[in-house]
């Protein structure tokens, strides 16, 4: 059986980042049974499989029911007896509570800058996994961004074609190059995300989506874009600018939840 290291592993998405994870623990027993509470599988996107809960019938089961939480999200609690329900000789009853664990959103910054620096730092602590793509190795570097989670020092239109995005994805172009900032556009903006954003004023993003519908690109796409970037809190500095964005971002993650949170149900939280 594998250890804990693994499983952490898995969870965590160390050896497979990206992925949807079900965990499966068992947290009820009784009778005779091959595994007690605390006993745990983990399933990844993949078809990767870390743990147990006996093997067996009644690990076919749980896996059956954890390949649909794969597709759907969310929870299930499921109980049942070996003998009864699976034939098993065992005679207990299992329950299995299994939950979905989404990977963490990604969050990549073009450019290593004054406001990049905050930013990073804000977005991992609301649980984005931050990547910093700078070709400037002064900039990009640990030591002006210890939270990140990978530092590109590279070029970024070299990369920009390889990075792994989806519609999770949020993308911030915070660079000291205008053109740079537009070709970069230019490359992400017929890709998968769910946030694009350039740095800039409402006059740059006017400037940016004119010149972007008069090489071809849809208007849907253009009108997507966020320039300037951020909330309306009057930010003037780098960190004070860095939390605007951060709150957009979150803004634009939580568009899609099933049900806003009530101002009372703030409160409780509070």
């Amino acid at each position: 059986m594998a250890g804990d290291a693994d499983l952490l592993s898995v969870l965590t998405g160390a050896a497979h980042p990206g992925q949807r994870v079900v965990l499966c623990t068992v947290v009820d027993s009784s009778g005779s049974v091959p595994q007690r509470p605390g006993a745990r599988l983990a399933l990844s996107a993949d078809g990767r499989l870390v743990g147990t809960i006996g093997g067996g019938a009644v690990e076919a089961l749980v896996l059956r029911a954890a390949h649909e939480l794969l597709l759907r999200g969310g929870t299930r609690l499921l109980s049942t007896h070996l003998t009864h329900d699976l034939g098993m000789c065992c005679g207990g009853r299992l329950t299995v509570f299994l939950q979905t664990l989404d990977p963490p959103e990604e969050l990549f910054l073009f450019g290593a800058g004054h406001v990049a620096q905050p930013l990073a730092a804000r977005a991992k602590e609301v649980g984005f996994r931050v990547t910093v793509v700078d070709e400037r190795a002064e900039w990009a570097s640990s030591e002006r961004f210890p939270t990140a989670d990978r530092l590109l020092v590279e070029p970024p239109l070299e990369v920009v074609g390889g990075l792994p995005l989806d519609g999770r994805s949020s993308l911030c172009i915070v660079t000291h190059d205008h053109r740079l900032d537009q070709d970069i556009i230019e490359a992400c903006l017929r890709r998968p995300y769910r946030y694009l954003g350039v740095i800039g004023s409402r006059r740059k993003g006017e400037l940016f989506r004119q010149r972007l519908l008069a090489k071809g690109f849809p208007e849907p796409l253009v009108a997507g874009l966020h320039c300037p970037m951020g909330v309306a809190i009057r930010a003037q500095t780098p960190e004070e600018i860095a939390i605007s964005i951060c709150g957009e971002l979150i803004a634009v993650r939580r568009r899609d939840a099933p049900e806003a949170l009530k101002d009372e149900e703030l409160e409780e939280k509070a």
